[in-house]
């Protein structure tokens, strides 16, 4: 049986993967990062309590076969474009860096649509060069998924998302669904297929495919 790890496990996609980890019977062991201790239990589960800034000094616990890295915040949350950065490149390279040399054969990214290293929007540059920075690392499989909007039971309150459901839930039927708003549970849905597909490669998959789960 195969061997999971989380990383982002208490966000709005982190959190869904966890729980269809746990129930999905492909895997015998299910390890989530969290800074403080989670609140769920579950035979499969390990949950390991670390500090992301001192993640290779544990190394040796973060053996996995697949790696789902839902790691994200927002510069607004982080508090500034550097804050931001250690969150959304520093943290997944360094994840799939240290995972690769445990021996991780999948690694599944979550970046966002329009993520391009060449863009001169911030958010959307970082989004582009750690696709490319986790893409050198040699994964035998590597899915970056890049969803809209995300949507979904949120613990804090972001006034722009409650405005763009309200935009959507009024308006969506005019909106490309290339660029519709996503629900978080589609995104986890689609981690967990293509986890399972084992083929060799990197592969993008855009918002509109990830509509379909």
């Amino acid at each position: 049986m195969r061997t999971a790890l989380v990383a982002g496990s208490t966000g709005l996609v982190g959190k869904q993967v966890l729980e269809l980890l746990l129930k999905d019977d492909r895997y015998g062991q299910v390890k989530a990062i969290s800074r403080t201790p989670l609140p769920v239990n579950h035979p499969k589960l390990q949950n390991l309590v670390l500090d992301f800034d001192r993640l290779s000094e544990n190394y040796q616990v973060l053996k996995a076969d697949d790696v789902f890295c839902c790691l994200g915040t927002t510069i607004r949350k982080a508090g500034s474009e550097r804050a931001f950065r250690k969150v959304d490149f520093e943290y997944p390279v360094e994840l799939a860096k240290l995972t690769r040399n445990q021996g991780a054969q999948t690694y599944l990214l979550i970046t966002a649509l329009g993520a391009d290293k060449h863009s001169r929007i911030f958010y959307n540059k970082v989004k582009g060069e750690v696709e490319e920075a986790v893409k050198a690392i040699g994964f035998t499989s590597l899915h970056i998924f890049r969803p809209s909007l995300l949507i979904g039971p949120r613990q804090e309150n972001r006034a722009g998302e409650d405005a763009a459901k309200i935009f959507y839930k009024l308006l969506g039927w005019i909106i490309p669904i290339k660029y519709k708003a996503i629900e978080a549970a589609k995104v986890a849905r689609a981690m967990i297929a293509f986890a399972g597909s084992e083929k060799p490669g990197v592969f993008i998959h855009e918002s509109k495919e990830l509509q379909l789960f």
